[in-house]
């Protein structure tokens, strides 16, 4: 049975909208092994949260309030490694919502302050609770004992994907076409796997051939093996399991980027472009640059820079990073970059 929807909440999701989405897209000039290049990618930290999930938990709330599942004083509940949590909590308490976020509490304290900062309640999940799995299912169990719960469900829920297909993909096929071209690829780390599966059907739905790219940390190959393998230090991708929404059979191959290369790379964009962005972009970055060099020089490789450095300041991001001989950063001189809106 349908329940009704509120009009006012719809009112209220509909008016958050100005401050999400609509990001500018970088084309990135750099050379390889002296030989010029470019990538583009999107700039989500424009967000109001200042990250992609920005696009996710605004659109899930709004279909939710449309369907009438989000109810005037529901306590929005989920489990999150860090900026979906702070997206939840600042569009859920400016609709007026209590939010509770479950985390593994290895998770950067910045994300920790950022969600108290905007008044969620953060409960912190250690390994031996069950790491992000137990987080996921401490939702659960809340929302069993509390009937006034609402549980966004991110890894499971196709209106996450449905955010990144009816916004991040169109704007970036618009963008490109002011600057003439098309994508030929997106790649894109599987935190959710949202990302990566709305945008790609958004580049595909005209028939185009366009090659859709999951990406996932070379130390811990999640997505390869199907369970939690290894560790890494790239936040907010690879928790572990492969989420639901995530159908790999629909997407092409796995790009695999090393941990210590995406914190170079990330380094790389705030010192030598004076763009400050966090690890899961400098991942993001390596594996579009590989892609390119795959797929030719002149290929159009689309990527998205998830969010700024702000997050990532306690962690190894900061810090100086050695060099491996397998990496690509070290190969890679950036050069500079233009917008478009």
């Amino acid at each position: 049975m349908k329940t009704a929807s509120s009009p006012d909440l719809c009112q209220a999701v509909d008016s958050l909208a100005a401050l999400v989405g609509r990001t500018p897209l970088v084309e990135i000039h750099y050379r390889l092994n002296g030989q010029p290049r470019r990538i583009y990618a999107k700039y989500e930290s424009m967000n109001m949260t200042g990250s992609v999930k920005d696009r996710m938990a605004l659109h899930i709330l709004r279909r939710a309030a449309e369907r009438g599942d989000l109810k005037p004083g529901a306590v929005i509940v989920e489990a999150s490694s860090g900026n979906t949590g702070i997206s939840f909590a600042a569009i859920g308490r400016a609709l007026g919502h209590r939010v509770r976020i479950y985390m593994p509490d290895w998770m950067s304290l910045e994300r920790t302050q950022l969600m108290h900062g905007l008044g969620a309640d953060v409960i912190p999940v250690s390994k031996a609770q069950g790491g992000f799995v137990g987080s996921v299912r401490m939702t659960e169990e809340y929302a069993k004992e509390n009937p006034r719960a609402f549980l966004p469900c991110q890894f499971s829920n196709p209106d996450n994907a449905e955010a990144h297909e009816l916004t991040t993909g169109p704007e970036i096929e618009a963008q490109l076409a002011q600057l003439g071209r098309q994508a030929d690829a997106f790649v894109a780390g599987v935190g959710t796997g949202g990302t990566v599966m709305g945008v790609g059907r958004a580049l595909r739905r005209k028939g185009r051939g366009v090659r859709i790219h999951p990406l996932e940390p070379a130390n811990s190959p999640t997505l390869r093996t199907g369970k939690k393998v290894g560790s890494h230090r790239i936040q907010g991708i690879s928790d572990e399991f492969i989420p639901a929404i995530v159908k790999l059979d629909q997407l092409d191959a796995i790009v695999d980027v090393w941990d210590g290369d995406a914190i170079l790379m990330a380094q790389s964009l705030g010192h030598r472009l004076g763009l400050a962005m966090g690890i899961s972009s400098g991942a993001n970055v390596v594996g579009a640059m590989k892609l390119v060099e795959e797929l030719g020089p002149e290929a159009t490789v689309v990527t998205v820079l998830c969010d700024s450095n702000k997050k990532y300041l306690s962690t190894a991001l900061p810090q100086a990073e050695p060099p491996q001989d397998d990496y690509m950063t070290p190969q890679v001189q950036l050069q500079s970059f233009i917008s478009v809106r």
